[in-house]
């Protein structure tokens, strides 16, 4: 039973996902009654606070920024109709460490199970000041608040990745490293599909091609 319940994602799971697309994208009125779902689901406020955070690494402050508003808009009418949802875990606002790129390497270290040179080779090597922001903000100071595990978080990531055209090589990164944290290839099948229905067909397809040419 239990391995059969790992080939489907739970109704936080596939809210998510669903969260993590329509943010990316910058649907608001679809994202405002999937925050809603989301909540009906059982995600915490905290939780949904978070997966918006960390998304303005992947699409940016503005859709993160607007997400977060509509959120809580959406946080807002819930109380005026009188009901309360779950705080969640404290998120951490400060991540006090002697060295954060550091931080961030071993973390990634775990992530993609490979060791991380200092700096990362290519694009690290050509903008030093990328890899540290990399390192130091994303997988330093985001990473270091434990309201999601790594397992969500990546859920999150490919979800969002998967919606935006144009990031093929990204996703397959962020497809290996959720399968790390012991998301299955049928539960990212089931991501696709949110991403055929939240989004559209055409982006589903192209995130289908990335899966199906790392098992080749």
């Amino acid at each position: 039973m239990e391995a059969q319940e790992k080939q489907h994602l739970t109704g936080q799971q596939q809210s998510i996902a669903a969260i993590s697309a329509l943010t990316a994208t910058g649907d608001l009125k679809n994202l405002k009654s999937e925050l809603d779902s989301g909540l009906e689901a059982g995600l915490t406020v905290n939780e949904i606070k978070e997966i918006l955070v960390q998304l303005y690494a992947y699409c940016g402050f503005p859709r993160s920024l607007n997400a977060l508003n509509t959120f809580k808009t959406v946080a807002d009418e819930r109380k005026t109709k009188g009901i309360t949802d779950k705080t969640g875990k404290e998120i951490v606002v400060e991540n006090n460490v002697v060295d954060k790129y550091e931080q961030g390497r071993k973390v990634l270290e775990v992530l993609t199970k490979t060791p991380q040179s200092k700096p990362a080779p290519g694009f690290g090597e050509f903008s030093p000041r990328i890899d540290s922001f990399l390192k130091e903000h994303l997988f330093a100071d985001v990473f270091a608040s434990d309201v999601l595990t790594y397992q969500q978080r990546e859920l999150a990531t490919i979800s969002a990745l998967a919606a935006m055209p144009g990031l093929a090589s990204q996703l397959e990164s962020h497809i290996g490293i959720g399968m790390n944290t012991g998301i299955t290839e049928q539960q990212i099948k089931t991501v696709f599909d949110i991403i055929e229905n939240s989004i559209n067909k055409e982006q589903a397809e192209k995130a289908r091609d990335v899966l199906a040419k790392m098992k080749k």
